[in-house]
Protein backbone atom coordinates (compact mmCIF):
# COMPACT_ATOMS: atom_id res chain seq x y z
CA UNK A 1 0.00 0.00 0.00
CA UNK A 2 1.22 3.72 -0.74
CA UNK A 3 1.24 5.86 2.21
CA UNK A 4 -2.00 7.74 0.62
CA UNK A 5 -3.53 4.61 0.68
CA UNK A 6 -2.79 3.51 4.14
CA UNK A 7 -3.78 7.42 5.47
CA UNK A 8 -6.82 6.86 3.79
CA UNK A 9 -7.58 2.97 5.58
CA UNK A 10 -5.52 4.18 9.08
CA UNK A 11 -5.64 7.89 9.70
CA UNK A 12 -2.74 9.96 9.57
CA UNK A 13 0.34 8.63 12.51
CA UNK A 14 0.60 10.72 14.98
CA UNK A 15 3.33 10.40 17.79
CA UNK A 16 1.05 9.12 20.68
CA UNK A 17 -0.94 6.70 18.24
CA UNK A 18 -3.85 8.85 20.32
CA UNK A 19 -7.10 7.76 18.87
CA UNK A 20 -6.15 5.03 16.62
CA UNK A 21 -4.06 1.99 19.19
CA UNK A 22 -5.43 -0.42 21.15
CA UNK A 23 -3.64 -2.37 23.39
CA UNK A 24 -3.51 -6.86 22.98
CA UNK A 25 -2.46 -9.21 25.60
CA UNK A 26 0.16 -11.76 23.87
CA UNK A 27 -1.45 -15.03 24.03
CA UNK A 28 2.71 -16.20 25.27
CA UNK A 29 4.83 -13.86 26.64
CA UNK A 30 7.82 -12.61 24.53
CA UNK A 31 11.69 -11.59 25.11
CA UNK A 32 12.25 -8.02 23.73
CA UNK A 33 14.70 -8.78 21.38
CA UNK A 34 17.52 -5.99 22.20
CA UNK A 35 17.42 -6.85 25.94
CA UNK A 36 16.22 -10.62 26.66
CA UNK A 37 15.87 -10.24 30.89
CA UNK A 38 12.31 -8.01 29.29
CA UNK A 39 8.98 -10.10 29.37
CA UNK A 40 6.67 -8.22 26.80
CA UNK A 41 2.68 -9.18 27.11
CA UNK A 42 1.05 -7.04 25.80
CA UNK A 43 1.41 -5.16 22.61
CA UNK A 44 0.37 -2.00 20.87
CA UNK A 45 -1.12 -1.90 17.03
CA UNK A 46 -3.78 -0.32 15.39
CA UNK A 47 -7.05 -0.85 16.57
CA UNK A 48 -8.74 -2.18 13.48
CA UNK A 49 -5.88 -4.60 13.25
CA UNK A 50 -6.11 -5.82 17.38
CA UNK A 51 -8.13 -9.61 15.82
CA UNK A 52 -5.83 -10.34 13.38
CA UNK A 53 -2.41 -9.60 15.54
CA UNK A 54 -4.22 -11.93 17.80
CA UNK A 55 -5.28 -14.72 15.73
CA UNK A 56 -1.43 -14.86 14.18
CA UNK A 57 -0.23 -15.37 17.60
CA UNK A 58 -2.61 -17.34 18.77
CA UNK A 59 -2.31 -19.68 15.80
CA UNK A 60 1.23 -19.55 16.06
CA UNK A 61 1.10 -21.12 19.68
CA UNK A 62 -1.31 -23.43 18.39
CA UNK A 63 1.45 -24.67 15.50
CA UNK A 64 4.61 -24.24 17.26
CA UNK A 65 4.07 -24.34 21.58
CA UNK A 66 5.86 -22.39 23.33
CA UNK A 67 9.53 -24.26 23.56
CA UNK A 68 9.65 -24.08 19.87
CA UNK A 69 8.82 -20.58 19.36
CA UNK A 70 11.29 -20.09 22.16
CA UNK A 71 14.08 -22.37 20.16
CA UNK A 72 13.02 -20.63 16.92
CA UNK A 73 12.98 -17.18 18.48
CA UNK A 74 10.00 -16.59 17.07
CA UNK A 75 9.27 -15.10 20.64
CA UNK A 76 12.19 -11.95 20.30
CA UNK A 77 9.55 -9.13 19.86
CA UNK A 78 11.49 -6.09 18.04
CA UNK A 79 8.58 -3.75 17.99
CA UNK A 80 4.65 -2.81 16.01
CA UNK A 81 4.15 0.67 17.12
CA UNK A 82 7.03 2.84 16.77
CA UNK A 83 6.20 6.77 15.30
CA UNK A 84 8.96 7.06 12.91
CA UNK A 85 9.90 7.36 9.03
CA UNK A 86 10.77 4.71 6.94
CA UNK A 87 15.06 4.08 7.51
CA UNK A 88 16.88 6.04 4.73
CA UNK A 89 13.07 7.95 3.21
CA UNK A 90 10.61 10.21 3.99
CA UNK A 91 8.08 8.22 4.19
CA UNK A 92 6.08 7.01 7.20
CA UNK A 93 7.00 3.14 8.35
CA UNK A 94 3.72 1.24 8.52
CA UNK A 95 5.44 1.01 12.25
CA UNK A 96 4.17 4.78 12.65
CA UNK A 97 0.62 3.27 12.50
CA UNK A 98 0.94 -0.27 14.68
CA UNK A 99 -0.21 -2.06 11.42
CA UNK A 100 3.76 -3.87 10.76
CA UNK A 101 5.80 -5.70 13.52
CA UNK A 102 9.20 -6.71 13.80
CA UNK A 103 10.58 -10.31 15.08
CA UNK A 104 14.02 -11.37 15.70
CA UNK A 105 15.19 -8.49 14.39
CA UNK A 106 19.86 -9.62 14.87
CA UNK A 107 18.61 -12.91 13.07
CA UNK A 108 16.68 -10.94 10.12
CA UNK A 109 18.71 -8.09 9.19
CA UNK A 110 17.38 -5.44 7.14
CA UNK A 111 19.80 -6.04 4.29
CA UNK A 112 19.68 -9.65 5.05
CA UNK A 113 18.94 -12.11 1.85
CA UNK A 114 16.61 -15.51 1.89
CA UNK A 115 20.60 -16.98 1.49
CA UNK A 116 21.16 -15.51 5.66
CA UNK A 117 18.45 -14.82 6.68
CA UNK A 118 16.83 -16.91 9.46
CA UNK A 119 13.04 -16.32 8.89
CA UNK A 120 13.98 -17.87 4.90
CA UNK A 121 14.08 -21.55 6.44
CA UNK A 122 12.00 -24.17 6.24
CA UNK A 123 10.61 -24.43 9.92
CA UNK A 124 9.56 -21.22 9.54
CA UNK A 125 7.46 -21.26 6.33
CA UNK A 126 4.89 -21.98 8.76
CA UNK A 127 4.84 -19.15 10.39
CA UNK A 128 5.04 -16.70 7.36
CA UNK A 129 2.02 -18.87 6.08
CA UNK A 130 0.01 -17.88 9.33
CA UNK A 131 0.74 -13.65 8.78
CA UNK A 132 -0.53 -14.32 5.05
CA UNK A 133 -3.31 -16.32 6.17
CA UNK A 134 -4.51 -13.18 8.39
CA UNK A 135 -3.94 -10.57 5.89
CA UNK A 136 -0.39 -9.65 6.44
CA UNK A 137 2.58 -10.22 4.10
CA UNK A 138 6.68 -10.36 4.83
CA UNK A 139 8.82 -8.34 2.98
CA UNK A 140 11.27 -11.24 2.91
CA UNK A 141 8.54 -13.07 1.22
CA UNK A 142 7.97 -10.49 -1.12
CA UNK A 143 10.85 -8.53 -1.88
CA UNK A 144 14.00 -10.62 0.19
CA UNK A 145 15.17 -8.38 2.42
CA UNK A 146 13.64 -7.06 5.83
CA UNK A 147 12.57 -10.71 6.42
CA UNK A 148 12.19 -9.36 10.55
CA UNK A 149 9.19 -7.34 9.15
CA UNK A 150 5.41 -8.24 8.58
CA UNK A 151 3.15 -5.91 7.83
CA UNK A 152 -0.88 -5.79 6.95
CA UNK A 153 -1.55 -6.17 3.22
CA UNK A 154 -4.39 -3.93 2.71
Amino acid sequence: MTTNQIIAKYGRPNETGKGYLTVIQLPYPMRLAWDLEVTVTRMSCHKLLADKFTAVFEDLLQYYGLAEIKRLGIDLFGGCFNYRRMRGGSSWSTHAWGIAIDLDPARNELRESKRTARFARPEYKPMIDIFYKHGFISLGVEKDYDWMHFQIKN
